[in-house]
């Protein structure tokens, strides 16, 4: 059954049941109280009837002793003139002992047998007077009219005898006589078979000989009954109709909402119900309505936001693919973590590995002391393990709260680590899988007073972790990326720069010097029988050589000069803005320093009996532009430089000839060969 029909049964069942039970009530009552009122009737008239005869029968007595105590002569004169004045019907003067017809009864004897008169005797002087009342229609019309019912004259006093209707009685009903005969006590109320009347007898007595019943009208009330019917048809009616249109318009508006809710889970978040009412059931669609428009503005907002945060990815990974700058990424993570979670302001700090301290790279929003240009960001610092940044970055784990004390003032933040993707180490036991390592502290991304709520929550909490875990992986790989870069241009066993970062920087500071009109000196230096170091002490021996010859060229530059490791026993010095004298002068510092001190080795390496080893170098001096006007024929200049100090007896140095740059002979006719713009491999064309 649907909710309509329940509710409509459910209506009709509380309207109608009460207005059957009414009905049956007010039925039953009425018939109750006709009975009671026909009952009350038949006991008035009972004791009308009683009473009526009782007179009657007083009054024939008295005529009849009226009539006795006159004379012979004047008592049928008497008589005739008193029954002519309807004291009796017929008056009877005879000897003693008569007591007239057959069928006149005594009014002391109660009749049993069919009664024509009653009569009432008076006895004189050998003389019996009777003085009777004819039993007739027009008597029992009187009994009837005076008692207000029905009178029926009955045959005989016998429970249980066939009653017989009285041949004097001409308004005797049958069926009241026949009920009557059968009544057990007076006491006794019944209605005839067909509902018309209610019947009760009167039992002879002294005083009231007749065999009489009284019955009053006792019929259905039909009409009553008729017109309850029909006020139950006419309520059950619109009982129905009301219960129908309170079903329909209670399950009305329940199916709109059923049809609005299957809408909106269609996603047609612009469904709306019509609010038709004021009651339970429009504040419910009301209600709906808000609901559907909150969502509405809800899905627009995270599709706005879902939206934004694809631009920032989008952004961040074109950023990520296309750049190494650290403090470019960082400042695209840092906004795109600003727009996703609504905070007004925020920081990136990265740990410094020399001071272990956080330093602000990029940061915006911020106020008080920490709102500086950009330039000064990097005086912006919180020792690790200090306040919450210090803490975030000492314990690795995020935190959220409101107003963090010393460091940028706001109402709520929420800082997280930025840690190092994570590493897997060496397996301790071999066959075992190695054991996973914490991933290193980074720095920390922090943010600040988030618009429109009261605190960060968790959303924007795993927000930030997965924009701080970016974070992670790009300071992380571009660092791995520097590392990399400065291992492919370093030596790995002098720390120097190698050949490839040689040609680079060549060009670059001839360049410079060729822009600004300055001068550049190339020293080429190079270790001398550093061959028979090899073969007599052994090539550990000439690494340790190699290496303490490549600290002291590092101790005698300046911080602008550059050294590299060009191949084998052979370096590089670039002094910027030096021109052959000064060349001349670090050149003699710097072979001073190789000749004056032995290079100290490990006697297990060399052997017992040898803890140092003498070493010298020769060096070529070239300076732009007196002896090349590019950065390989300088080089090259240089490097002739170095065979004359080398065939000049070694250990010192040389400086090229102006202009001239010596090289192999070659025929009149041949053409020098193209070279690409850097530096050219050193040529082997000498021993060293």
């Amino acid at each position: 059954m649907t909710l309509r029909g329940r509710l409509t049964t459910a209506f009709l069942v509380v309207v109608l049941g009460p207005v059957l039970l009414g009905s049956l009530f007010v039925g039953t009552t009425v018939a109750t109280v006709r009975r009671d009122r026909a009952v009350e009737r038949l006991d008035h008239a009972a004791t009308t009837v009683r009473t009526a005869i009782g007179a009657v029968c007083r009054q024939l007595q008295a005529v009849a002793d009226a009539v006795a105590v006159l004379s012979a002569a004047d008592r049928r004169a008497a008589a005739d003139q008193l029954v002519a004045r309807g004291l009796a019907t017929e008056i009877t003067i005879g000897r003693s002992g008569s007591g007239g017809p057959a069928r006149w009864r005594d009014c002391a004897a109660p009749a049993d047998v069919g009664v024509a008169a009653i009569v009432a005797r008076a006895r004189a002087t050998n003389v019996t007077i009777s003085v009777a009342q004819a039993l007739d229609a027009a008597f029992v019309d009187r009994l009837a009219a005076s008692s207000g019912a029905d009178v029926t004259l009955l045959s005989r006093d016998g429970a249980g005898a066939a009653p017989t209707e009285s041949t004097e009685a001409p308004n005797a009903r049958p069926d009241v006589a026949a009920l009557a005969a059968a009544l057990l006590s007076s006491d006794q109320v019944r209605r005839t078979p067909d509902g018309g009347r209610y019947v009760r007898r009167i039992a002879v007595a002294p005083g009231q000989p007749l065999p009489l019943a009284v019955s009053v009208p006792g019929g259905t009330p039909t009409g009553l009954y008729a017109l309850l019917v029909i006020a139950d048809l006419a309520v059950a009616a619109v009982a129905v109709l009301v219960a129908r249109w309170l079903a329909r318009s209670t399950t009305r508006p329940l199916a709109d909402l059923v049809w609005a809710a299957g809408q909106v889970a269609d996603g047609e978040l612009d469904t709306r119900v019509p609010v038709l009412r004021h009651d339970e059931l429009g504040r419910l669609a009301s209600t709906f309505n808000r609901m559907t428009r909150e969502l509405q503005t809800y899905v627009q907002a995270l599709t706005a936001s879902r939206d934004q945060l694809r631009g920032h990815l989008a952004i961040l990974g074109d950023t990520l693919s296309s750049t190494h700058d650290v403090h470019r990424i960082l400042r695209v993570i840092l906004q795109s973590a600003l727009s996703a979670t609504g905070a007004r302001a925020g920081v990136v700090l990265l740990i410094d590995p020399a001071d272990h301290v956080l330093v602000a790279r990029c940061a915006e929003g911020l106020t008080g002391r920490w709102d500086v240009p950009e330039a000064d960001l990097p005086g912006l610092r919180v020792p690790v393990g200090e306040g919450v940044l210090g803490a975030v970055a000492a314990t690795g784990e995020a935190r959220r709260g409101s107003d963090p004390g010393g460091e940028p003032h706001c109402r709520t933040y929420v800082a997280v680590p930025i840690c190092a993707p994570p590493t897997a180490g060496d397996p301790l036991v071999p066959g075992e899988a190695p054991a996973s390592t914490a991933p290193a502290v980074l720095g920390v991304l922090a943010l600040y007073d988030r618009l429109g709520t009261d605190e960060f929550d968790d959303a924007d909490l795993l927000t930030l972790r997965t924009f701080a875990g970016q974070a992670g992986v790009a300071v992380h790989n571009v660092r791995v990326h520097e590392e990399a870069q400065r291992l492919s241009l370093t030596d790995p066993l002098t720390g120097l720069w190698n050949y490839r970062y040689l040609r680079e920087s060549l060009r670059r500071e001839v360049e410079r010097a060729s822009r600004f009109g300055r001068m550049l000196a190339v020293l080429v230096l190079d270790l001398d029988h550093f061959k028979k170091v090899n073969d007599t002490y052994g090539h550990a021996a000439g690494d340790t050589v190699l290496g303490e010859f490549a600290r002291r060229i590092r101790l005698g530059l300046r911080e602008v000069d550059v050294a590299f490791r060009q191949g084998g026993e052979e370096f590089v010095v670039l002094l910027p803005e030096t021109d052959g004298f000064g060349a001349a002068t670090v050149a003699e510092r710097l072979g001073a320093a190789i000749r004056d001190i032995p290079v100290p080795i490990d006697p297990r390496r060399a052997g017992p009996a040898v803890d140092r080893i003498p070493v010298s170098v020769s060096i070529g001096i070239a300076v732009y532009p007196d002896h090349g006007g590019t950065a390989q024929e300088v080089l090259d200049a240089a490097d002739d430089a170095l065979y004359a100090a080398k065939n000049a007896g070694r250990d010192r140095y040389r400086m090229a000839s102006p202009g001239v740059s010596p090289g192999p002979p070659r025929c009149p006719d041949d053409r020098p060969a193209t070279r690409p713009g850097g530096p050219q491999p050193p040529r082997q064309t000498r021993g060293r």
